[in-house]
């Protein structure tokens, strides 16, 4: 029988269980959808520059993480570190951050699966509601998306191990259609007819934007790292590893749709991969494989970040920064329910918005995910200051380097969603998903009650125990 930790969490998760979490997090549906705005925006080189770009400062701030989660593995990843660092207040910002970039991506996935299925099954689109945007929203993908959301969540209720089990057969499943369209590019595929570099600089950075939301999922293992039975430096070196495998899979699959068709002719197809899997293999049923293995990398991506989103929720509520409630464990699971119901809860409310809440969401989240990534990295540097002799596990070479590079780069990463930026987020709705989040975090914050500094406290202490 596994150990119990202290929080009451289950110690269930093995090297590879963390790795597949991970990766299967970052491989989800973007690439199944999105391949061919990459290919016709940056031209077939240019994604791949922008991946690799995207690749090496996220690479950058995963050895961060990779230091402080070998030095501080405890549940909640970065709320962990930022709160030894920089106190609750800042412990706050960064992990409501990172919580957001989780929830957008788990209600990415609730408005994904049906957009799969308008695929795979014909005439799926059945019912008109009402219209966002001037997009219909059909009652079949509302069904689709809800009953989607109770399944994962569901799963992730029951059990960690539960949940690694099917995150390990999903995997799989996309690893090998992905091989397989390799496979056709390298028989039957040509050269890209299009740009190499599309629609130069402008375009690369339009994709580079969209990076982050593609990487975000490598964190998930800081988020468990209670949970795992594994040595503290084998989880630092896990997250580098995973970086490494999405970021040499997203740019095979960039490469291997150029050789199919040209970046107009895949984003005019609902699902471009799909398209491009039709096209090499000349068969419509290899194009429907690749988009079920497509709905394998929603269920891998949604069922991670429910993992990710309830631990850092759980985290924040241990610390009494979040009401209490969220910190409830489940007595037969070892799961945090509560936390995991409200990660489930606000995914399932997406399908009702449309498929045009994907590119909100997309942006949005990625917003979040790069706030918290530059304030991990501050806590990185501060720590680095105050508390040379911490103990370190893994210790990133040249770490204050890295440090300096990692917040020069995620700074420059903010700055691009920001009004003048090169992409910057659309008014009114993707900020509206914004400061409807921080609203919502202010919120939850104020019923807490006052006692979370104290509460802090009594965490931080049970963080520099580590040390001992």
């Amino acid at each position: 029988m596994s150990e119990t930790t202290q929080s009451g969490l289950e110690k269930a998760l093995g090297s590879k269980e963390m790795l597949i979490l991970a990766f299967g997090a970052m491989i989800g549906w973007g690439w199944i959808i999105l391949a061919g705005d990459w290919i016709n925006d940056g031209g077939p080189l240019g994604a791949i520059v922008a991946f690799l770009g995207g690749a090496v400062v996220v690479g950058i701030v995963a050895i961060i993480y990779s230091e402080l989660a070998a030095a501080m593995p405890l549940v909640g990843g970065e709320h962990v570190y930022s709160l030894r660092a920089l106190g609750p207040t800042g412990s706050f910002v960064c992990t409501w951050a990172i919580v957001f970039g989780y929830v957008t991506v788990a209600a990415f996935e609730a408005v994904a699966l049906p957009s799969a299925m308008a695929f795979i099954v014909p005439g799926f689109n059945a019912i008109p509601l009402w219209d966002v945007a001037g997009e219909p929203v059909y009652a079949t993908w509302i069904l689709v998306g809800v009953f989607g959301t109770l399944g994962i969540t569901y799963l992730n209720y029951i059990g960690i191990r539960v949940a690694a089990q099917f995150q390990i057969i999903m995997t799989v499943i996309i690893a090998l259609a992905g091989l397989i369209l390799i496979g056709g590019a390298v028989t039957n595929g040509q050269p890209s007819p299009d740009s190499s570099f599309g629609a130069g600089t402008a375009g690369i950075f339009t994709v580079v934007l969209m990076t982050p939301f593609m990487f975000v999922g490598f964190d998930v293992i800081p988020q468990s790292a209670e949970e795992a039975d594994i040595p503290a430096r084998t989880l630092g070196l896990l997250i580098i590893l995973a970086v490494g495998l999405a970021a040499l899979f997203y740019m095979a699959v960039i490469w291997g749709s150029s050789r199919a068709l040209s970046g107009s002719a895949l984003v005019d197809s609902s699902l471009p991969a799909a398209a491009a899997m039709a096209e090499l293999y000349d068969s419509s049923t290899a194009g429907q494989l690749m988009a079920l293995a497509g709905v394998a990398g929603i269920l891998t991506s949604w069922n991670a970040f429910i993992i990710g989103g309830s631990r850092a929720l759980f985290a924040l509520s241990e610390s009494g920064m979040l009401p209490e409630p969220l910190s409830k464990v489940h007595p037969k699971h070892n799961t945090p329910s509560n936390a995991i119901l409200l990660v489930g809860g606000l995914s399932a409310l997406a399908p009702f918005f449309g498929e045009q809440m994907l590119t909100w969401i997309v942006n949005a989240g990625g917003l979040g995910i790069v706030v918290a990534w530059f304030l991990v990295v501050v806590s990185f540097l501060v720590l680095r200051y105050r508390e040379p002799e911490m103990n370190r596990p893994y210790e990133v070479p040249g770490g204050p380097v890295v440090g300096i590079l990692g917040f020069v780069a995620t700074a420059i990463f903010i700055t691009l969603y920001l009004p003048g930026g090169q992409s910057a987020l659309l008014w009114p709705y993707e900020w509206l998903i914004v400061l409807g989040w921080c609203v919502l975090g202010l919120v939850l914050y104020a019923v807490s009650g006052d006692g979370s500094v104290e509460t802090a406290d009594e965490v931080v202490s049970r963080i520099e125990a580590l040390d001992e």
